[in-house]
């Protein structure tokens, strides 16, 4: 990370990054410094989603079922210790999160908590 988004974990730094080196790209920015990676970040943020889904077997395929989105502001405790936040809410199996800036995809990172699967019991988030 080194000092250039204190708030985010290394983790979640390393899968937003390049997305923001894109965008600075675009708008001409070949080589950003820190600071302007940093700025873009803090433009950015706010309109981030992480979406939180659990592979699960269905009609004979797997499909991806949607248990919750967070908004930037609700993120802390995920990106504190995701696969604590997972497995606390929705118990083992194995999750996919995918990052998402407005309508822009930016990344996905798989979990793999281990616990009973409590997500079988929980609804589906709905498509927005």
């Amino acid at each position: 990370m080194g000092g250039v988004a204190p708030m985010l974990p290394q983790w979640a730094w390393d899968l937003i990054e390049p997305y923001l080196k894109k965008n600075l790209a675009t708008r001409g920015v070949e080589r950003p410094t820190r600071r302007q990676l940093l700025d873009e970040f803090g433009r950015v943020w706010p309109e981030f989603t992480a979406t939180i889904m659990v592979q699960e077997p269905w009609m004979g395929t797997i499909r991806f079922k949607r248990l919750v989105q967070l908004r930037s502001g609700e993120m802390d405790p995920f990106l504190e210790d995701p696969k604590k936040f997972i497995g606390d809410r929705f118990g083992g199996g194995k999750f996919k999160m995918n990052l998402h800036h407005g309508m822009h995809f930016v990344n996905t990172k798989n979990f793999k908590p281990e616990g009973l699967p409590i997500w079988k019991d929980l609804p589906e988030l709905p498509e927005e």
